[in-house]
């Protein structure tokens, strides 16, 4: 059901640029979008684990200086059938998590020092589980392309609001109109394909921890830990830590990355329920 989900909203997204394109940019205009989105979304998604540790703070830690952390992640990875990834941790006191690299062979697993010491050791490994499902389900590239999508929806939007559409017949108010609404719209579909892998990413973290209520637990203990802890972090990365790293501003539910914590609790104890009556 949730790949259905993220396949119609991906569906979506396609529309709306073919829709946005031809009201405004005509083809060629829709192609030079999409081009220029691409083209910056490649260099983040190329160095985007070198990026995403630089606004973390993150240092990369080796089995010596991290060995309870390394063997963890060496032990899931395997479970979930993944290369090693590379173990960092950020200097942050609020406890949280992410994953980020391009592809499972050069993907990086990073933890706060917050989260290791708040945290116990079970908690701890549904944490990293998650972190292992977003490389397992290579929710990077989905991240990029949506990205991309959403990206030259925006190109192609300010294209039309600053040199108007490619039909000299048609509204003007539609078009500043569509202008202005487009990369609303977008960035709503981007940001519920990125809630949809959360739950996926709770989902199979739970089967390759096997613990669905470590992991619940855990995630009540970071959604508390954020409200109570500030993180000072740019807000082009934020969605990719585990739960939402930044508070405040009055954001709807519509405008958020992540899924509420109390509905992935809800869903964790549903499989651990399942979990219990098939065994």
């Amino acid at each position: 059901m949730n790949n259905i989900k993220v396949f119609a909203l991906m569906a979506g997204l396609t529309a709306l640029f073919g829709a946005v394109g031809a009201m405004i940019g005509g083809q060629a205009g829709m192609l030079m979008a999409l081009a220029f989105a691409g083209l910056m979304n490649v260099v983040m998604y190329w160095g985007s684990a070198s990026m995403v540790l630089r606004m973390y703070g993150a240092q990369v830690v080796t089995e010596r200086q991290a060995p309870e952390l390394y063997a963890m992640v060496d032990r899931l990875r395997q479970r979930a059938g993944l290369p090693m990834p590379t173990v960092a941790i950020a200097p942050h006191a609020q406890p949280n998590a992410f994953a980020t690299g391009r592809n499972p062979e050069n993907a990086v697993v990073c933890v706060t020092e917050g989260l290791m010491k708040l945290v116990t050791r079970d908690e701890l490994e549904g944490v990293v589980a998650h972190e292992l499902a977003h490389i397992k389900n290579r929710d990077m590239l989905l991240q990029t392309v949506t990205a991309t999508m959403a990206g030259a929806i925006s190109n192609l939007a300010q294209f039309g609001l600053f040199f108007g559409g490619s039909d000299e017949d048609s509204n003007p108010f539609a078009g500043i109109l569509l202008a202005i609404l487009a990369p609303i719209a977008a960035m709503i579909i981007q940001f519920a394909i990125s809630r949809q892998r959360e739950f996926k990413a709770d989902a199979v973290g739970a089967e390759i921890c096997g613990r669905p209520l470590s992991l619940a637990s855990a995630l009540q203990r970071l959604e508390a830990g954020a409200r109570l802890v500030p993180m000072h972090v740019s807000p082009a990365v934020a969605p990719l830590a585990q739960v939402n790293p930044l508070r405040g501003g009055g954001i709807g539910k519509l405008f958020s990355t992540h899924p509420p914590t109390e509905e992935r609790v809800a869903r964790l104890s549903e499989l651990a329920t399942g979990m219990r009556l098939a065994a």
